[in-house]
């Protein structure tokens, strides 16, 4: 396998280049690359959903009963009309659940946190119970503010493995087999 990797080091310069172009657009474009993930999601929803229908459907004919897959395949179709139909309610139904499991979890952690200072003086867990509390009122406040970031992550992530790649090509370009 790695003799293979130094003969085509070329693909993985060209895997870096392209994602940190993909890096470039999820930073100055941060609309098109979330915009781009909920269709994508739901492009995989309605197959997943026809697949679901079709398996369902297969189970009716041998088993009588197939109610579980049935309703997975309608939701997933639904889920994917929703994300093709209106994307942004979607982008925005997602940095909501984002919120709402931020304020749970923050008020989880300052439960725990309040039980871990009754036996050492460690405050740093309700602190952080405290930051997810505000993370989450913040996307509810701001649901924008929470595209823009989930798609700077994306892009943190493409440029430091674009990088990687890119690296790892030139490295290996002129290694002997």
């Amino acid at each position: 396998m790695a003799a293979i990797l130094v003969g085509n080091w070329w693909a993985l310069a060209i895997r870096g280049v392209i994602a940190i172009l993909y890096a470039v657009i999820a930073f100055f474009w941060p609309g098109i690359t979330v915009l781009a993930l909920v269709l994508l999601f739901g492009a995989y929803a309605l197959v997943d959903g026809i697949f679901a229908l079709v398996a369902a459907s297969r189970l009716a004919h041998v088993h009588g009963r197939s109610g579980p897959l049935l309703l997975e395949g309608v939701l997933d179709i639904i889920i994917a009309l929703i994300c093709f139909v209106w994307p942004a309610t979607a982008i925005v139904a997602l940095v909501y659940l984002i919120a709402i499991w931020a304020i749970l979890s923050g008020i989880a952690l300052i439960v725990a946190g309040m039980a871990l200072l009754r036996l050492t003086s460690e405050l740093m867990v309700i602190l952080g119970g405290v930051l997810s509390i505000l993370l989450g009122i913040i996307l509810f406040i701001h649901p924008a503010a929470g595209v823009v970031v989930f798609s700077w992550w994306i892009g943190i992530y493409a440029l430091l493995f674009g990088i990687a790649m890119l690296a790892a090509a030139f490295r290996i370009r002129y290694h002997p087999i």
